[in-house]
């Protein structure tokens, strides 16, 4: 940004230093009334003198040109004096920053004055989202899903009896302002035939916490502490739930893990307990939000179990912010066989009781035969955008190319960031601002994103 981030309004630097040169012109009004003009009238005899020997004659517009000369000579020493003060400040309490330092201010300020956004869900979608979150604003709070039963979440759950760790430690890491290093050791998997094999650090490392700090929720926030993670990450309930989901057919399956194994149609997802709480948190994330977001990641086992936690659905049905849906690009076998974003829009206002949606973002963009050939084997298809049919329900519809360039047919943590900038920026929930600032903050944070995928 450059030069151009000293115009940049909000960051509560020009109007100190305006003031720091107010205090300095007084200082030196008063050392002149001080001195009762004496010093200043000397001064201003010698400069004349110095102008009649060179040139020959007394000159006003001279000595009015050295004055215009010294103001400018002294602003540029006090704000080269003040921004080295700030940067010898900053580099001992921020000593790995990176970039100009007006830079660094004014981002910082732009994601501490962010909206609030929460996001509820679970599972690989919810932290590929949360990537591009942490660089739209601070104020970021995943609510996360706590029926995993399965891998090495369901082994500690059963073990030690802790809801399971896995998409908590998934969204934490992707939320944290870390270094490469941390988060391949937080998703490091151990092999081998050992009682570890299996298990990743990240989730023995929660489970330390938890036990060290008395509880999930505490050790939550020491973890996030200690990754510096920018928001919060909290699970929609402590209690140990299990999902239960009634097909089609009647019959009734129990368990995250085993529900898709079915592959049977979904009539109805269920939970037990079912009046487990929520957490305390997790309601009042959901009712301080501007906006809402929900997914994307897997419909019936992530996105839609939060909403069976007694207190979050009615905390979502009161709650004033702006409601949006991202919708998964992929079908999930064994879940949503068949199904297109209308579908998936059907099933959140199904088990919400109510139409509750604002926005629906879909992808529009092609799926290469490349692509779709790894899936064939699996029985994954594309998601239809179904735009006309979501409108239908009184739903704006945001369709946008969402599909990330590798082999993979996942989102885009820098499209999907871009795509959710520009509707907030459209809403108006980024507070007082130029929109003219706004998009080299924009620009800025999805470098800073492309920078840290390029690490990885």
């Amino acid at each position: 940004m450059g030069w151009i981030s000293w115009l940049c309004p909000g960051i509560n630097l020009k109007r100190w230093l305006l003031l720091f040169a107010v205090g300095v012109l007084l200082c030196a009004l008063g050392l002149a009334l001080f001195f009762n003009y004496q010093l200043m009238g000397k001064a201003e005899e010698l400069l004349f003198q110095m102008t009649y020997l060179t040139t020959g004659r007394y000159s006003n517009t001279l000595i009015m040109a050295m004055g215009v000369l010294l103001l400018v000579v002294g602003f540029s020493i006090m704000i080269y004096g003040t921004r080295r003060l700030i940067s010898s400040v900053v580099s001992v309490v921020i000593p790995d920053k990176s970039g100009s330092l007006m830079e660094t201010i004014f981002m910082q300020r732009k994601l501490t004055t962010g909206p609030a956004i929460t996001v509820v869900g679970g599972g690989t979608g919810l932290s590929t989202l949360l990537r591009g979150m942490k660089y739209i604003t601070n104020n970021c709070t995943a609510v996360v899903t706590s029926a995993d039963d399965g891998g090495s979440s369901g082994r500690l759950r059963k073990e030690l009896g802790i809801i399971p760790p896995g998409d908590l430690r998934n969204c934490l890491t992707a939320l944290a302002d870390r270094e490469p290093l941390m988060e391949r050791v937080m998703q490091y998997r151990f092999k081998g035939d050992s009682p570890l094999a299996g298990h990743c650090f990240g989730n023995l490392f929660i489970a330390a916490m938890a036990e060290a700090e008395g509880g999930m929720e505490a050790g939550l926030n020491a973890t996030s502490q200690i990754l510096k993670v920018r928001g919060r990450v909290i699970p929609s309930t402590l209690a140990n739930i299990q999902l239960r989901a009634r097909m089609f057919d009647g019959t009734e399956i129990t368990g995250e893990s085993e529900i898709p194994k079915a592959h049977k149609r979904i009539a109805k997802m269920m939970m037990l307990p079912e009046d487990a709480p929520a957490t305390q948190g997790a309601v009042e994330a959901i009712a301080n939000a501007d906006v809402l977001i929900f997914g994307p990641g897997s419909l019936y086992t992530s996105v839609i179990p939060n909403m069976l936690v007694d207190g979050i659905r009615e905390a979502i049905l009161a709650s004033k912010a702006v409601k949006i849906y991202i919708c998964n690009v992929m079908t999930q076998p064994g879940e949503t066989d068949g199904y297109g974003a209308y579908e998936h829009v059907q099933a959140l206002i199904k088990h919400m009781g109510a139409q509750f949606l604002d926005y629906v973002i879909v992808n529009d963009q092609d799926i290469t035969v490349e692509q779709l050939r790894q899936y064939d084997a699996k029985g994954s298809m594309p998601i239809t955008p179904d735009i006309n049919k979501i409108r239908s329900l009184g739903i704006t519809v945001v369709p946008a190319r969402l599909i990330s360039k590798h082999d993979l047919v996942r989102h885009d943590p820098r499209k999907l960031a871009r795509v959710l900038i520009a509707l907030i920026y459209r809403l108006r929930l980024f507070g007082r601002g130029m929109q003219f600032f706004d998009y080299f903050f924009m620009r800025q944070g999805m470098r800073k994103m492309k920078q840290q995928e390029e690490q990885q």
